[in-house]
């Protein structure tokens, strides 16, 4: 990274680079932990965003559900691309959609026994798998870097 950023200032001194040396780790870093979360994944056949609603659902507690524009709401994603996440799990037998008890029109989302089960597994290896990423890291970086990391913006 240092010659990258002789180069810029050489280049173009009248810029400070230092912001794309910051932004290259912190993306260099966050690819390294989706490829390490993705690796975890790949014996059970999810993908990030199957793994994102399972987990989502389990954390709600056992039997608890959520409405699709709930849960869409607790991933920060679009409705819209929610319902593709959906059907594929429910394909798979890991969620079920039911009936809203308090809405006729509306449906909410649980995790059936299998993905109930499922999710207890990936959360174990989840945090393992991310333990293992950070360990490097003291209690007092890891507090100091989501501090840091929540700052940007």
């Amino acid at each position: 990274m240092a010659s990258i950023l002789a180069q810029w200032r050489r280049e173009r001194p009248d810029i400070d680079p230092t912001p794309m040396a910051v932004c290259g780790e912190v993306w260099r870093a966050g690819e390294r932990l989706r490829l390490g979360v993705q690796a975890n994944l790949a014996g059970c056949g999810l993908d990030l965003a199957g793994f994102d609603v399972i987990l989502t659902l389990r954390r709600q507690g056992p039997g608890r559900s959520l409405s699709p524009s709930a849960l869409a709401k607790e991933i920060m994603l679009s409705t819209s691309a929610m319902t593709n996440r959906l059907d594929r799990l429910e394909k798979r037998g890991l969620i079920q959609r039911t009936s809203d008890p308090d809405d006729r029109r509306g449906l909410k989302i649980v995790l059936t026994e299998e993905g109930f089960a499922l999710a207890e597994e990936l959360v174990v290896s989840h945090v393992d798998t991310e333990e293992r990423m950070l360990s490097e890291l003291t209690e007092e970086e890891r507090d100091q870097l989501r501090t840091l990391l929540a700052k940007i913006g």
